[in-house]
């Protein structure tokens, strides 16, 4: 009888060593993965987020740039300093600022922390890209190096034009090209001495009327009449761009609920059409608009303008809201129309939504960095590049705002704007706060065309009143300063 042979297990036992060779090469993959991602995270941190980092204000090592770098200059866009250290014969290094007050809030301070662009530039100020022979004979006697100058945007004239108009006003003016986002000036108001800060920090720190804070980025104001450019825009999409059939006749005011709107000072405009109810700021044809506007895409318009988004601003800023919703009363849909209501908006904000109109519906981002070059001047560190933010309403929808905006200026509240030297066009608005009906924020927003690129200005003064009698005269002044001598 034949023994049975048993089965043979050699094929089992291959196939054991293929699964535990498969687990093997999973297991190779997934931390092969990981450590490339790894490198790949190193790479992204040294090239986009070291400099960030080192620049936290938390970061020790700055301690360490301090004590072997003296401070650099920051320089205007034409060379002229704004701010620079001085050591004396013991060492001790003393920070002045040329041009004391005026600059203020965009430079910053750089005693008790820092902020403006002292703390924005503050890695490349305390960089050193002296002559490597040089650097060698400090470090041989022990002396600090030079840090490299940080050339900005902005520009003396525009921004001491700016700084003058506002006078003693609370408030803010931004001024920026359209096209390449660069910021010539930005002032806010009340200021002070980024020089004397330590010695008068307490002061500061302390004032009823918030002298540190950066008004231009930090401010929430309701917008006013500023606010019907984009009621306008959202009307127009909403009746397809057919203007010519509208019509209103302005009594100087329009019921609303138990209350109702006025016009400014009651002026009863008449018979209106499209352009001259924006170009007259009329409230009650504003206010019937809202009635009729959808919620949503009014929403989505506003959200379109960055309102409750994230700004692309590398300064510290709030956020602009606008609160709107369905179930909110028609009195509210009505104030949200011309500018009241829940609106909030700060003159950055409102100056780069101006800004993207100038510039056939595309935003470029507000620098105010030019390039970093070594201390004497003789070699560029770094130059910054103009960056596009994105499209915030299409070419034609702009092209409309600008005529509308230029009706402002020919039949509306900023006539004082006409000029031979350029063109001027913008919104007025005159913004309530309070249940004192005398006391309003005055607003201009707008920008001027001709030789030269395309300067948008944004002006803000505060409890003023009238925004022809106290904003427009600002924006003209820096105006005026920009094509002075063409």
């Amino acid at each position: 009888m034949k023994k049975e042979k048993k089965p043979k297990k050699k094929k089992q036992k291959k196939a054991g060593k293929r699964t535990v060779s498969r687990e093997y090469s999973n297991m190779m993959l997934i931390f092969t993965g990981l450590f490339v991602l790894m490198i790949g995270y190193l790479v992204y941190f040294q090239v986009a987020k070291s400099r960030e980092t080192i620049n936290n204000t938390y970061n020790a090592r700055l301690d360490t740039f301090e004590k072997e770098v003296v401070r650099g200059k920051i320089l205007a866009q034409d060379g002229q300093v704004l701010a620079y250290t001085k050591v004396s014969e013991d060492g001790t290094e003393t920070r002045y600022y040329p041009f004391d007050c005026t600059f203020s809030h965009v430079l910053g301070y750089s005693d008790y922390g820092k902020t403006g662009i002292e703390e924005l530039g503050n890695f490349q100020l305390l960089t050193s890209n002296a002559y490597f022979v040089e650097k060698f004979i400090n470090e041989l006697r022990e002396q600090k190096n030079m840090g490299d100058n940080l050339v900005t945007t902005l520009d003396v004239d525009l921004q001491t034009a700016a700084h003058d108009a506002l006078g003693n006003q609370k408030g803010a003016v931004i001024v920026m090209e359209a096209s390449t986002g660069n910021v010539r000036a930005l002032v806010s108001k009340p200021d002070y001495d980024p020089g004397l800060v330590r010695s008068e920090w307490s002061r500061l720190a302390t004032s009823e009327d918030s002298i540190l804070l950066n008004r231009a980025l930090q401010g929430l104001y309701p917008p006013g009449s500023t606010f019907k450019t984009i009621t306008l825009l959202e009307y127009l999409r909403e009746h397809q761009f057919e203007a010519d059939d509208y019509s209103f006749q302005c009594e100087g005011k329009i019921p609303m609920g138990d209350s109702s709107i006025s016009c400014y000072h009651g002026t009863r405009h008449g018979e209106l059409d499209l352009r001259l109810a924006y170009a007259k700021s009329c409230n009650g044809a504003f206010a019937e608009m809202g009635q009729e506007l959808s919620e949503g895409p009014y929403q989505e318009l506003a959200k379109q303008l960055l309102f409750d988004s994230d700004l692309p601003l590398s300064f510290p800023y709030s956020r602009s809201s606008f609160r709107l919703k369905e179930s909110d009363s028609e009195a509210l849909h009505m104030m949200t129309a011309i500018g009241q209501g829940n609106t909030l908006v700060t003159p950055m904000h409102m100056a780069m939504i101006t800004a993207a109109i100038a510039n056939n519906g595309v935003l470029m981002v507000p620098r105010f960095l030019d390039r970093t070059e070594s201390y004497t001047g003789s070699t560029v560190v770094e130059r910054y590049p103009f960056t596009e933010y994105g499209r915030l309403l299409s070419t034609s929808e702009a092209e409309v705002l600008r005529e509308y905006m230029r009706a402002v200026v020919e039949d509306g509240n900023a006539k004082t704007l006409l000029s031979d030297a350029y063109t001027a066009a913008g919104k007025t608005g005159t913004a309530e706060y309070s249940s004192d009906k005398s006391r309003s924020h005055a607003w201009f927003a707008g920008y001027v065309t001709g030789e030269k690129p395309d300067l948008v200005v944004c002006v803000l003064v505060e409890s003023a009143g009238s925004s022809s009698e106290y904003a427009v005269p600002v924006a003209k002044r820096v105006f005026d300063a920009y094509y002075a001598g063409e």
